[in-house]
């Protein structure tokens, strides 16, 4: 038997046949491990989305938005006893008044000084009421399967209303 003349090449050889498929593994292994991290976060987050919430949970969760409205952001929850939409916006005098109309409320219906969301409800997506702001809010509750909304809106610029929304539909 001829003994190999390169004993170097060889033992090259045989080293990456051994390490290039370990390190794909351990590549590929904290990939995958990176992904489930993800969607854990995702799965975990809370707070407010700022973007509008989508065309079918405004209408499951009775919301309408003015149009032109700025700031909206918004923050769906959802377990076995209730699920709850947490919106807020920014929008003019008008839009809020059409706001309103959509409940066939007008301005009268709301209590000044009142806040109408609870500080558990706040505290999940960061909302501080504090009592230096002018608040207003009312509860609208619906009939059967419609769900319930407390609204609370800034009115210490009357111009732009800052409204907080937070629907929530019981089965």
């Amino acid at each position: 038997m001829r003994r190999s003349e390169r004993p170097w090449l060889t033992a090259i050889i045989v080293f990456l046949l051994i390490a290039i498929p370990a390190g794909y593994l351990v590549i590929s292994a904290l990939q995958s491990r990176d992904s489930g991290e993800d969607k854990q976060e995702t799965a975990a987050a809370t707070g407010l989305t700022e973007d509008w919430p989508s065309k079918v949970q405004r209408r499951i969760y009775d919301v309408w938005i003015p149009p032109y409205s700025a700031d909206v952001a918004h923050f769906e929850t959802n377990s076995w006893d209730a699920s709850s939409m947490y919106v807020q916006f920014i929008t003019s005098d008008e839009g809020f008044d059409r706001f309103l109309d959509t409940f066939d409320l007008d301005r009268s219906a709301l209590r000044d000084g009142k806040v109408t969301i609870d500080d558990e409800e706040a505290d999940r997506v960061g909302w501080k009421f504090g009592s230096e702001t002018k608040w207003a809010g009312l509860v609208v509750e619906q009939p059967g399967p419609e769900p319930e909304l407390e609204v609370t809106v800034d009115l210490d610029n009357p111009e732009h209303p800052e409204v907080y929304v937070v629907s929530t539909v019981t089965p």
